[in-house]
């Protein structure tokens, strides 16, 4: 279409018409002196040939505007309003200077926006204001994205110039420029910060830091105050931050230009000098600085011109303790620092050196002037030789040199030029040392470059500075100019369309103007050498050579001095004085030499020539040549090429350096920041048109757009396009492919093909042709609200009808029915009243007949009472008369019999003696016969035959003595059952009558007491009665009274309890509050304490891997590999944790790369260790002084116990023979048994089948009863060997002397020696052969004393029977004095009862039900307690007995390989193959499983280094490894290995470190471990044996519980290795689903058709980068559902899981929200609703999974409340009170930053207002909250492991053979 139709007025609006949906006019931008450009309203239509607009201005004028007769060119269109404030300056449709102008002024007034793209340029606005966008969370939060993603920010250029650098493996720069105080240093600074915070430091001198520690010590001696700007660079610097190859800073390099000297010595009205000079005043009382002798800025000349010494808001002592930090950082000592102090003083004390003229042509120094005086002592040179040289000067000729006086201009030239020249080289050394501190070692691989740059200047008066800041100014404009021109093209050649050219200002003539041959800086050099050259001369030589041949260069008309040169920016013109002497830069040489000549050791220093300079710059790095004002390559040889160097001009140096600055540049990919000064005022937020449009020509911002314009401007591609103007096409038009379907409709819509063209992917419009599609768009749309509003209002208008009509019928129905009640009302009290009648009379007639009959039953129940009463008291005499007499019987029969019980006993007493005396008699007879028969020796035979016939007999005897001795226990057992019973009936019937005999006592003095009370009533009734009849008026007006008094008491006690229910109920809401506000200050508290221990704990982790890498790349570093030296893998992390107790034993591989550390480099001391090995240190001396006291404890037992058995030795010798005897016969029967089993075995096997010997079979039963009869058997011939050798052993014993007995103890220590019973029975041989040895001697007794022998044993059989009737007599006499003492119990428990039966016998019925019952509970609870008291003694016997059990098993089952091991090989061979199947147990496995020490490492290996994951968490029990690494710990704990423990729980804590640390980004192998580690833990806790814990579990699992060592302290470390490995998890969620969000939650339209989408601009993407925004709201889904899956499978804990997606919500949340309030393009109403939308998506999926408790819905609320916030209505106060309301989850920044980035996406939407803003912010700001605007997306919620105990018992754990671990047993 023709651009002429856009200029048109559209018709009236209909009465029909919503408001605000009316049609507006066609806008247009018109000139204007004052605002630049002035909008305006069309009231007529533009037709082609007319001269006049009719124009409707804002402010209500209308006006005529005449075009212009030759151009015709018609005013500029205005944008549309969804356009206005857009984040490129490209996405405009109209792109020239007015819309540029009013989208920048938008952003920047309305919307407190000050960065904006233009293109490939960020154009930065100076808000004159500090403002909260800087931190770090903006940092984090444009770290990795992409550059149109987010809102405009110096960040956005920054990590676009990172990801380059590190995607195309280019060099970068980042060009910052502007005038002063448009903010270049400030952007530079920050774009500086955020590489310093993105990239980190490759080492650890933290580079970054000092490269942002640069900063001060640059703006201290280079800034100072101007008009514009108070913090202005007075000269230009190009820094280098170097990278290496994972791009991470390792140095940096500063290159400056053309510092402005002159300031040192003048400074312009309200201006100052250089800050550094102001500091140093400011701190001159401190006490270094006395020296420097300083005072305050007013009494030095230097610092005093400019009127204004003091900047408001700045502190100039503080700022000097800043920058002196810096040095300090930067590494220049102390002493250096103030060498540099010194020359700065001087500096200033040399400006108050005054001269006095002597005559016109000399002048001389007043003598002892101070100032000279101090100066020179400062700079330690000679005080007469530099009064000398400041007044004279020395002129050489080709023969002679002459010492001239100079006047005292001259002079005062010469001083200011001294000064300048000393500020110079000490500005170049400072930048040189600074640059020596930022140099790496490290060779660098890539750097980017931040150039800051003075910008385009013109002033009133113009010199030589402002040219060549002018010159600089025309290079870097050309190189944009070519780039921007490149990219264009670039662009177009990549969509493929037809390339045409486009003109553009080239300023190459001005460039050449300059610096050609016979150019101005050509002449001004040629001038220079002249001897007599004067700025006139020179001016003259410029009119000559370019006047009237260069269009760009002219001359003033009112000036012979100066000319003007034509920039791109601007006319400006330049006076020629000054140029000369500045391009010269002269300095007597005398005084240099005077300055070389200085004792101070530093000043020389300055003056070196640059080839002998200590400056660390003299090559970068990368080997490239610096860029400094000093000439680009230094020469070397000869002095007289070295002195025609040194008169090398400032104008030659600058231009040198500005070409290598190019060369650099045009190597390099740039990025633009042009800064624009809103104002000269310095008023925050205030926007000047007039100089903003200045600056924007100036700057390039223009020709950008111009270039733009003159193309293609706006670009779509074809999915926007699509979504966009979908309501421009009908169904039909819509096909499967997008960029057909978008042809076809251009087709239609734009008529002119000339107006767009197709590319590759995207389409491209001219000016003007986007606003044409949006006037069509809205057309649309505003017939379907035409129509949409048509059908509600008919809608609403039948709803209306139809709700009229319902209520009608509903009023009707409503009188009805009333009329309706009122007569069933009448009917119902009618009658109402007839049944109240008939009621009435019959409760009359009946209360009478109640009245006569309770009359009647009263007198009849006193005379049934009467009777019954006599009745009674008659039997109650009866009853105790008898029980009088039953007793008294009693008492009378039991008397009787116990005398005849005494009488009794005492005879069979005497009886039993004589019996036992006759007894006696007989076996003295018989011991005499027995002597007799000793000393015969006839019969020998017969009598030892007669001797064992006795001997039986004996046996028999004792047999029927045993026999004898049992029955009597019976009897014994029955009389004392007996006596037992009567005892009780006697204690029964002894209370019964105690009772009975106190209730007639009781019952007596009752019946006495009142009869004496009913005579005293009696005479009291009458003294009462009379009483009565005078106190009852009385008593009735009291009554009365206090009925009254009651009345008033009971309304004030009704008041003050309401009055104190009140105050409660306030009290209990108050301290309900101030409760629930405690506990929630304590839940934060403790979440604070956690979440700083569990960052020392991140911040450890993360040192602790720094180490491992750094300790690496030493080892690299220090040992050159070897050939065949093997190395070990990179993951291994030698690092111990801080709370093991013991180091993991080193490799062999890793002791030499240990031994070979340097033994200085010592690790520092990690004091909580510390404390915990001093700890441990006391522990294990208070064990060794236990110890120590026990050993001696037990020499002393030893001691005692020889003594004792010095005493008994006999006895001690008996005892270990009747072992050893015992231990023989047992072996010799196991040896007999087993061979007759073997041969059963023989027999079954040769004779049956395998079915025969299986279980229950008959040849099994037969086996199995054989066996028991022989081992029945067995035992009695066992008992019967065993005493008769006893015997015989004791006998020999007491024949062989005591010499020949050993020591006990030493025989008993041998005895326990002997393990096997082999050498036990041989050990019993040898004994017995050296007793018989001795017993030889014996010549009294018969030939082998075998009489002896037997009498022996008779002896010793007697005392054996006798020592066994002691010990029952003993037991029986126990039982006796027990059973004595239970009786006694017995009567105390029932004296106890009696006295409670008699207590609730005096208590009524109810009470006496609860007494009882309380006191058998009471009963019921002490039995409870004692048998819970046995039964834990009886556990804990049972674990002991168990323990021994085991023990012995032990050994028993050593003892049975030992003897398998002896048995010969022909033994084996003729035993079967098959054996015989005997059934068995199932074997009792206790939960352990035993490794030997070496397989340690293998067990490690298997289980946790090489096992993958994802096979066991499907295959086999969640959490195995937890379990078996844990049952091994038990077995160690059972074994009481400590070291083992101690080995084998560091192995598994460093090899968990291990893999996390090689496998660490992978989510399955942190969640599986992360399980298994919380699973180890809870282990840990449920078998420690603490009550807490074991309460949970079963009584198996509680005799798994570790026995024998504490192991809280390997908690704590197990438990801070979690929360490792959950702060892992987070960091590995994080990763994956950052790239997520965004694109799911905000880019993707999960609601189709509700967003539409606006016009976009360059910034779109970033070139070279491909669209990722393929994630979906279901991809983050799915993610979720992985993510739960697997923990899932993996069995973490529910409330781990709950944690986790807690955090993961906080996440989206955070990232969300963050990307939303720094997105323009994001902040509408239809977003707002795909959020929430996209929100209830996710609330859902909590559902589904059971976690909406976990509190992860809570962390959405901030973005809920945001979304809500872009929905609701922005207009009135009410709103305003809504939205403070509704959004207590956000920040007032976040409210304020959403309501300013609120955009419209459609015409029919408006922008919230300004002042509406304001509202809310007066009404916030009461609010205490955070000022950050960014919610912290990496902030982690401190976790919690609740203790969760498993019911799976440990004995039933299989362990599958693919874990390769067959090397560990079950136990």
């Amino acid at each position: 279409m023709a651009a002429s139709e856009l200029y048109t007025k559209t018709s009236p609006c209909s009465p029909d018409w919503p408001v605000g949906i009316c049609p507006a006019f066609a806008r247009v931008w018109i000139p204007d002196p004052e605002e630049v450009w002035k909008s305006a309203e069309l009231l007529k239509d533009y037709k082609p040939g007319d001269q006049v607009l009719l124009l409707h201005l804002e402010e209500g004028k209308d006006l005529e505007y005449r075009l212009d007769p030759k151009t015709k060119e018609l005013p500029h269109l205005r944008n549309p309003d969804i356009l206005v404030g857009e984040n490129d300056l490209t996405a405009l449709s109209y792109l020239h200077e007015p819309a540029v102008l009013h989208n920048l002024r938008v952003r920047f007034i309305d919307s407190k926006l000050i960065y904006t793209y233009c293109g490939i340029v960020l154009v930065a606005i100076n808000p004159y204001e500090q403002l909260p966008i800087y931190g770090e969370d903006i940092i984090n939060a444009y770290s990795g994205q992409n550059m149109g993603d987010m809102d405009p920010h110096i960040f956005a250029v920054a990590e676009e110039a990172y990801k380059q650098m590190a995607r195309d493996e280019r060099n970068q720069s980042i060009i910052v420029s502007g005038e002063s105080g448009a903010g270049k240093t400030v952007s530079a600074k920050y774009a500086m910060r955020y590489f310093a915070t993105v990239s980190g430091s490759a080492s650890e001198a933290n580079v970054e830091e000092k490269v942002l520690a640069s900063n001060p010590i640059m703006e201290s001696i280079g800034n100072a105050k101007t008009t514009r700007n108070d913090n202005s660079s007075r000269f230009g610097k190009y820094i280098e931050i170097g990278f290496d190859k994972r791009y991470r800073i390792i140095g940096a390099n500063m290159r400056t230009y053309l510092l402005e000297k002159s300031r040192v010595v003048f400074q312009a009205e309200e201006e100052r000098n250089y800050h550094i000079f102001y500091q140093l005043c400011a701190s001159a009382k401190l006490p270094e600085f006395k020296m420097l002798r300083l005072g305050d800025a007013n009494n030095f000349h230097y610092t005093k011109q400019g009127g204004s010494p003091v900047i408001e808001g700045v502190d100039d002592a503080k700022e000097m303790a800043h920058t002196r930090q810096a040095c300090t950082l930067l590494g220049i000592s102390e002493s250096y620092q103030m060498g540099i102090f010194r020359i700065l003083a001087g500096i200033l004390h040399l400006g108050n050196v005054g001269f006095t003229s002597r005559d016109s042509d000399s002048c001389t120094i007043p003598p002892k002037h101070e100032p000279l005086g101090i100066f020179c002592d400062l700079m330690g040179v000679d005080y007469e030789e530099m009064c000398h040289w400041l007044c004279h000067r020395k002129l050489a000729t080709a023969t002679e040199t002459y010492i001239k006086p100079i006047s005292k201009l001259q002079a005062t030239n010469a001083r200011d030029a001294l000064a300048k020249h000393i500020y110079a080289k000490l500005f170049n050394w400072i930048v040189d040392h600074v640059n020596q501190a930022l140099h790496s070692a490290v060779k660098q691989h890539s750097f980017i470059g931040v150039l800051d740059i003075y910008g385009f200047e013109t002033f009133e008066i113009n010199s030589f500075e402002q040219f060549c800041i002018n010159y600089a100014n025309e290079k870097l404009q050309q190189q944009f100019n070519m780039h921007v021109f490149k990219l264009e093209q670039e662009e177009y050649m990549k969509e493929q369309i037809p390339w045409t050219l486009i003109d553009f200002y080239d300023n190459q003539p001005c460039i050449n103007l300059i610096e050609s041959k016979l150019g101005i800086l050509d002449l001004l050099d040629e001038e220079c050498k002249m001897p007599k050259g004067t700025d006139d001369t020179w001016a003259q030589k410029l009119y000559n050579t370019h006047l009237n041949k260069c269009a760009l260069f002219e001359k003033p008309r009112l000036s012979n001095k100066a000319f003007i040169i034509q920039h791109f920016a601007d006319k400006v013109e330049y006076q020629c004085e000054g140029f000369l002497e500045k391009n010269k830069d002269t300095v007597f040489e005398e005084q240099i030499k005077v300055l070389k000549s200085s004792k101070f050791k530093m000043l020389p220093e300055l003056f070196q020539d640059d080839e002998k300079s200590i400056s660390p710059t003299s090559a970068t790095s990368s080997g490239r040549t610096p860029l400094t004002r000093t000439p680009a390559k230094p020469t070397k040889g000869r002095p007289g090429q070295m002195a025609k160097e040194h008169k090398k001009t400032v104008g030659h140096q600058f231009r040198n350096s500005l070409h290598l600055l190019m060369e650099t540049l045009n190597a390099t990919t740039p990025h633009y920041v042009r800064c624009i000064k809103p104002n000269d005022f310095k008023f925050p937020f205030t926007f000047d048109e007039k100089r903003a449009v200045q600056q924007l020509r100036a700057c390039g911002v223009l020709e950008t757009i111009r270039i733009s314009a003159a193309g293609f401007p706006s670009r779509w591609t074809y999915q926007e396009f699509f979504s966009r103007y979908r309501v421009l096409m009908k169904q039909k038009d819509v096909l499967g492919d997008r960029k057909q379907t978008c042809k076809n409709v251009l087709e239609k819509l734009i008529l002119d093909k000339d107006k767009y063209q197709f590319g590759k992917t995207k389409i491209f419009f001219r000016a003007g042709q986007v606003a044409y599609l949006e006037k069509l768009r809205a057309d649309k749309l505003r017939a379907a609200c035409i129509r949409i509003q048509k059908t509600i209002r008919g809608w609403l208008l039948r709803k209306k009808y139809l709700r009229m009509q319902k209520a009608a019928v509903t009023v009707q129905r409503y009188v009805r029915g009333y009329q309706a009640r009122c007569y069933a009302k009448f009917l119902r009290r009618t009658k109402a009243a007839t049944i109240i009648q008939k009621n009435w009379r019959m409760y009359v007639v009946r209360r009478k007949y109640k009245i006569r009959r309770a009359a009647t039953i009263v007198l009849q129940s006193y005379l049934r009472g009467f009777l019954a009463r006599n009745r009674y008291h008659k039997i109650l005499r009866e009853h105790k008369a008898i029980i009088l007499q039953k007793w008294v019987r009693g008492w009378l029969a039991r008397t009787h019999y116990k005398r005849s019980m005494h009488a009794i006993i005492y005879l069979q007493c005497c009886f039993r003696r004589m019996m036992a005396k006759r007894e006696l008699k007989k076996l003295k007879i018989e011991a005499r016969s027995v002597e007799r028969y000793k000393k015969l020796h006839i019969g020998m035979e017969n009598k030892i035959m007669q001797l064992q016939r006795k001997v039986d007999e004996q046996n028999k005897d004792y047999k029927c003595l045993m026999e004898k001795l049992t029955n009597l226990e019976g009897i014994y057992n029955s009389e004392t059952e007996k006596l037992r019973s009567d005892l009780e009936r006697l204690q029964l019937s002894e209370e019964e009558a105690k009772v009975a005999t106190g209730r007639v006592l009781s019952l007596q003095e009752e019946i006495a007491k009142l009869r004496k009370d009913l005579e005293q009533t009696r005479s009291e009734k009458k003294s009462i009665e009379e009483r009565a009849d005078k106190y009852k008026q009385e008593t009735e007006q009291l009554m009365s009274n206090l009925k009254e008094e009651n009345t008033l008491l009971k309304q004030e006690k009704e008041t003050l309890n309401h009055r104190i229910v009140e105050q409660a109920k306030e009290m209990t809401e108050t301290m309900e509050k101030k409760l629930v506000e405690e506990t929630k200050q304590l839940e934060l508290d403790l979440n604070d304490e956690r979440l700083r221990y569990q960052n020392l704990l991140n911040e450890f982790s993360r040192l602790e891997e720094r180490y491992d890498d750094l300790k690496e790349e030493m080892t690299l570093m220090v040992n050159v590999p070897k050939p065949g030296h093997k190395r070990t893998d990179s993951t291994h992390s030698s690092n111990e944790s801080e709370y093991t107790f013991s180091s993991e034993i080193p490799e062999a591989e890793d002791i030499p790369s240990r031994a070979e550390e340097p033994s200085e480099k010592k690790v520092p001391l990690d004091m909580s260790l510390f404390l915990k090995l001093q700890k441990r240190v006391t522990e294990l001396e208070q064990e060794k002084q236990m110890m120590q006291d026990e050993l001696d404890h037990k020499e002393e037992q030893v001691l005692r116990s020889k003594a004792k058995e010095e005493e008994r030795p006999q006895l001690r010798g008996a005892e270990l023979e009747y072992e050893s005897l015992k231990r023989q016969e047992l072996e010799s029967e196991n040896k007999k048994l087993k061979n007759e089993l073997n041969e059963l075995r023989k027999a079954l096997s040769e004779k049956s089948a395998p079915e025969v010997t299986a279980p229950g079979a008959p040849a099994y039963r037969v086996l199995m009863e054989q066996l028991t009869s022989v081992s029945e058997e067995l035992d009695v011939r066992k008992e019967e060997v065993l005493i008769l050798r006893s015997q015989l052993v004791s006998q020999k014993e007491a024949i062989q002397p005591k010499n020949t007995m050993t020591d006990s103890t030493i025989l008993l220590e041998d005895v326990q020696k002997m393990k096997d019973k082999g050498e036990i029975a041989q050990a019993y041989i040898g004994l017995k052969e050296t007793n018989r040895s001795s017993a030889l001697d014996c010549h009294e007794l018969n030939e082998d004393g075998e009489l002896w022998l037997v009498y022996e044993g008779l002896k010793q059989a007697n005392r054996l029977l006798e020592s066994q009737l002691q010990s029952q007599k003993r037991s029986h006499e126990n039982e006796a004095e027990a059973l004595r003492g239970e009786i006694q119990s017995l009567k105390e428990e029932n004296n106890r009862q009696q006295q409670l039966l008699a207590q609730n016998l005096q208590l009524p019925p109810e009470a006496r039900i609860e007494a009882s019952l309380q006191h058998e509970i009471t009963r019921l609870t002490n039995e409870n307690l004692d048998l819970m008291e046995q039964l834990e003694k009886q556990d804990k016997t049972v674990r002991k007995l168990k323990k021994q059990l085991k023990v012995f098993a032990k050994k028993i089952g050593e003892l049975e390989v030992g003897q398998m091991e002896n048995i010969s090989p022909g033994q084996i061979i003729d035993e079967p193959i098959r054996p015989v199947n005997i059934p068995r147990k199932e074997k009792d496995f206790q939960g352990m499983l035993e490794y030997k020490k070496e397989d340690e490492q293998k067990l490690v290996k298997n289980l946790i280094l090489e096992l993958k994951p994802r096979g066991v968490a499907v295959n086999l029990i969640p959490g195995l490894p937890a379990y078996i690494l844990f049952m091994c710990v038990r077995h160690a704990d059972y074994l009481n290995d400590d070291q083992k423990v101690r080995s084998l729980l560091t192995s598994t804590i460093n090899s968990i470190k291990k893999v996390l640390k090689k496998r660490g980004d992978d989510f399955e192998t942190v969640s599986f471990w992360l399980s298994n580690t919380c699973r180890f833990l809870h282990c840990l806790k449920q078998y420690s044996g603490e009550e807490g814990f074991m309460k949970h579990n079963t009584s198996r699992q509680n005799e798994h519980c570790l026995t024998n060592f504490d192991l809280a302290e390997y908690r704590q470390v197990l438990s801070d290795l979690a929360i490792q490995i959950y702060q892992q998890l987070v960091r590995v969620l994080e990763n994956i689903l950052q790239p997520m969000i965004v694109s799911g939650m905000l880019e993707h339209e999960t609601i189709q058709g509700v967003s539409g989408v606006k016009p976009t601009g360059l910034r779109k993407r970033t070139s070279s980068i491909a669209d990722e925004g393929t994630y979906t709201l279901d991809s983050i889904l799915r993610q979720l559902n992985s993510f739960h899956s697997v923990m899932c499978q993996h069995g973490m804990d529910p409330e781990l899981i709950k944690q986790v997606a807690k955090q993961m919500f906080y996440i989206v949340g955070a990232v969300t929200l963050n990307n939303l309030l720094l997105r323009k393009d994001m902040c509408s109403w239809s977003k707002g609703m795909q959020i929430r939308y996209n929100v209830s998506q996710l609330e859902e999926w909590l559902r589904d999974k059971n976690l909406m408790n976990s509190g992860a819905k809570e962390t959405l609320e901030p973005l809920i409340q945001a979304a809500q916030l872009l929905q609701v209505k922005k207009k009135t106060d009410d709103d305003a009170e809504a939205i403070c309301s509704m959004c207590g989850a956000l920040t007032t920044a976040q409210i304020v930053k959403v309501l300013n980035l609120y955009t419209p996406v459609n015409e029919f939407e408006e922008r919230v207002s300004v002042s509406f803003i304001r509202t809310i912010q007066m009404r916030l700001r009461d609010r205490k909250d955070s000022p950050q605007l960014l919610m912290d997306a990496k902030h982690i919620f401190p976790v919690t492991f609740p203790f969760n105990p498993s019911s799976l018992a440990l004995e039933t754990i299989q362990i599958p053979a693919s874990l390769g671990l067959g090397f560990i047993s079950r136990v």
